[in-house]
């Protein structure tokens, strides 16, 4: 039987500390302090989860308050101290929906990483979830990080270095002087791809408060000076991130995103980190996210299985609710299409 408990900041940071698991950067007390700078979003508490007296997994949630309603997000956690088995994972689910109904009532649901399909889960309301990503191997230093990539990344690499007319920088510090030129990129990007960019000070809020610790800013200028293409890394232990990305579409075909990026890759091996979570492809569990995949998987030699992002109802009635009123959203929108 699974058991829950409720963990201090402090008692949450010394356990996640002391064991030997790979911590997400939004499973750390840095990205809970920046999340309530989001509006809707507030940090709601660190819980543990234990079997028979053993601590088994640890997980930090954030309140996000939306349309009138509260839900519970624990981005990539759980933390499993080991990989959980189905059983153990429905347990835990169970303990947690007991746990929250019973100290929160307003959660109308958890949103967290489940790696089976329980009946007790469901498809996320909204987000894309994935159970696939790619992990660039970043050890060895800056030749043996291009010879752990597929022959296809070496090859686009080194092209890039050769004939990318950009030049590459750390700018965290300019980054957070003045995000004004990185921001211009960003919307750019979003009118060409077909997404709404976050508002300009998310970016901001993020960098200042998660700092160079545990982000970074990558850049890469045209020789007027002009920014054209930036990532925000996140850093948590040693492992980091590939959180946002940005290029212009004046240099998109020069391969000024590949020279970036493997610089990157270079910076973050200099700061100890030893693989790089490139966030997500496609697979037959998120096919939508299939137009990542040509970039992504060029830079390592296979993929990785993550557990997905699930919906577990804690209000059952007002979850269904929710799910009828999005379906009747989406025969409206299929309607306007059509016409």
């Amino acid at each position: 039987m699974t058991e829950v408990r409720k963990l201090t900041k402090e008692e949450f940071e010394r356990l996640v500390s002391a064991a030997d698991i790979v911590v997400p950067i939004e499973q750390t007390l840095a990205w809970a302090k920046y999340q309530q700078t989001v509006e809707g979003r507030s940090f709601w508490g660190c819980l543990a989860l234990a079997r028979d007296g053993h601590d088994v997994a640890y997980v930090l949630f954030i309140d996000y308050e939306t349309h009138g309603y509260h839900y519970l997000r624990a981005h990539h956690g759980p933390m499993w101290l080991e990989q959980p088995t189905e059983e153990q994972e429905r347990e835990a689910v169970e303990a947690l929906v007991s746990y929250v109904h019973a100290a929160d009532r307003h959660v109308v649901f958890l949103r967290m990483a489940v790696d089976h399909e329980l009946a007790q889960t469901q498809p996320t309301l909204s987000s894309i979830p994935y159970d696939t990503t790619v992990l660039v191997d970043l050890t060895g230093g800056d030749e043996q990080i291009l010879a752990h990539m597929k022959a296809r990344g070496r090859r686009d690499v080194r092209k890039a270095l050769r004939e990318a007319p950009v030049t590459c920088a750390d700018e965290t510090t300019r980054a957070l002087a003045s995000f004004d030129e990185y921001y211009q990129i960003m919307v750019e990007t979003a009118e060409r791809d077909g997404f709404a960019p976050a508002p300009k000070s998310d970016y901001e809020d993020m960098i200042k408060l998660l700092g160079p610790e545990h982000c970074r800013v990558f850049a890469g200028r045209l020789e007027d000076g002009r920014v054209c293409t930036w990532s925000i890394c996140t850093i948590s232990g040693t492992r980091a991130t590939y959180y946002y990305a940005a290029s212009s579409s004046e240099t998109r075909r020069g391969y000024v995103t590949d020279k970036l990026f493997y610089f990157a890759c270079c910076e973050l091996g200099k700061l100890g980190c030893t693989a790089f979570d490139l966030m997500g492809i496609g697979s037959e569990f998120s096919p939508k996210l299939n137009g990542l995949n040509t970039f992504k998987t060029k830079f390592a030699n296979e993929v990785t299985h993550v557990a997905p992002d699930r919906d577990v109802p804690v209000k059952a009635a007002f979850y269904k609710s929710l799910q009828m009123g999005k379906r009747v959203l989406q025969k409206v929108r299929n309607r306007g299409e059509k016409n």
